[in-house]
């Protein structure tokens, strides 16, 4: 995305010619992966125009000036469907815009339409059974990830330059390291959620998914800042994200933990992420493994705040149409229906628990590095898909429910040719360091550079 911007900007070529690009490859490609709910080719060929019209006239907006985009389709786009991937919402047409994007309209970005999500965000295998089941560029026969697993594919494939995601468990960084590219949750609060469709009210995040750390600071340069209309929005102030995102990984104290983290993991993914962590050693990283604490209390509290949250947002659709639930999200949402709130206000009470441990540990180095996933993508189909997917976000949700920063970039394959991801997080409000760490490793090597054969 950067280096088309540049493009852009020196007049070299046009946005109309780079949406025609990416509107022939959704035509040639998404019938096979369906990576798109929704797509508006016209609109994007006007805004392409309106564009370049401004360009020739020297008004640049910003550094998506021109950039064609994809949202993830839970985002509200003013006369554009937005469904959340469900068959409830499949007529639903906004009248305004998403916080997400007024940015991206704003800072110039052109439409290419909505992306596929597993049903309601809820899931991490984007197999939605209301608009079809999304593919791995990698590997057809296993899924991309999820819930943003739409955005994934559509980022990997050269569909769209960027693709807002959501991330409520690991709905960005799931998607992003089965697919190969980076993907970056945010601090909790630092991208409006207002026009979203909620997962669960606590957990949810707004991010970007893209092909490279830059193309993901720059995002952030759009995205983030305060928004009144969200009430879980905070009012921090906001860095250039690309300020120190050149200044490598010298002195960088780097924690790796020994608890949990590396727990279940496959042997290539832990040898990949083994890997990466020598990598950021010889760039003068100051490396320590060590234990964070509360892991045990991890699983059992993410699954009863989203699953209460969730159930609580859903509960009329539950009691009058749960026939139009996908079976896996209703179930998921029958669950959150039997915890009591006693059990929920225990999971609240340890989820500030670990906060705030986490949050000392943090104090004494800088960003965490561990996997993304414990397994490369599973299989789409077969008893096995249901128990492998259960184990995607056992490495993920753990940022979610602290709330901290957290983003995947490539890092490796497996020998049948699937991606693997380092996942690399940080205290509050720090994603300019975080995005420091993860260009380092990502200039250091040429994991990103890899494309899934088309």
């Amino acid at each position: 995305m950067h280096e088309a911007a540049a493009l852009l900007r020196a007049r070299t070529i046009s946005s109309v010619e780079l949406t025609r690009a990416c509107l022939a490859r959704i035509a040639d490609l998404d019938p096979e992966l369906v990576a798109f709910i929704t797509s508006t080719p016209e609109a994007a060929l006007t805004s392409a125009k309106r564009a370049d019209d401004e360009l020739a006239h020297g008004r640049v907006r910003g550094p998506l000036h021109g950039i064609p985009v994809a949202l993830k389709d839970l985002y509200d786009t003013a006369g554009v469907r937005t469904t959340a991937g469900s068959r409830i919402l499949r007529d639903h047409v906004p009248a305004s815009d998403s916080a997400v994007a007024e940015r991206l309209w704003a800072a110039g970005a052109i439409g290419l339409g909505k992306t596929n999500l597993h049903e309601w965000a809820f899931g991490v295998t984007n197999q939605n059974p209301h608009f079809g089941a999304a593919k791995n560029p990698w590997d057809r026969a296993r899924v991309p990830g999820g819930s943003s697993g739409g955005s994934a594919i559509a980022v990997a494939t050269g569909m769209c330059f960027l693709s807002p995601g959501s991330d409520t468990g690991g709905s960005i960084r799931i998607p992003a390291a089965l697919c190969g590219i980076a993907g970056l949750k945010p601090t909790f609060g630092r991208v409006s959620l207002r026009g979203a469709v909620p997962l669960s009210w606590t957990l949810d995040h707004a991010g970007p998914l893209a092909r490279t750390v830059r193309d993901l600071a720059l995002a952030m340069n759009v995205l983030a800042g305060y928004d009144a209309g969200d009430p879980f929005s905070a009012n921090v102030a906001v860095s250039d994200h690309t300020g120190e995102l050149d200044d490598g990984a010298r002195d960088v104290r780097v924690l790796v933990p020994t608890t949990h983290f590396f727990d279940d993991a496959d042997p290539e993914v832990t040898a990949a992420v083994r890997a990466a962590i020598d990598v950021l050693r010889s760039l003068g990283a100051r490396v320590r493994e060590a234990p964070l604490p509360y892991t045990d209390l991890l699983r059992s509290t993410q699954r009863a705040i989203i699953t209460v949250d969730a159930a609580t947002y859903h509960a009329s659709r539950l009691r009058e149409r749960s026939g139009d639930f996908g079976v896996d999200v209703r179930e998921r949402l029958r669950g959150g229906e039997t915890i009591s709130a006693r059990e929920y206000a225990q999971a609240r009470h340890d989820r500030e628990v670990v906060r705030r441990a986490w949050g000392d540990v943090l104090q004494e180095t800088d960003v965490i590095v561990t996997p993304t996933t414990p397994i490369a993508a599973p299989p789409r189909e077969g008893q096995d898909a249901l128990a492998a997917a259960a184990r995607l976000t056992a490495y993920t949700s753990p940022f979610n429910l602290t709330g901290l920063p957290a983003a995947s970039i490539p890092c490796g394959f497996t020998r049948s040719g699937l991606p693997i991801g380092l996942q690399v997080a940080a205290g509050p409000w720090r994603e300019a360091s975080l995005l420091r760490v993860a260009n380092a490793y990502e200039r250091a090597t040429a994991w990103h550079e890899r494309r899934p054969a088309l």
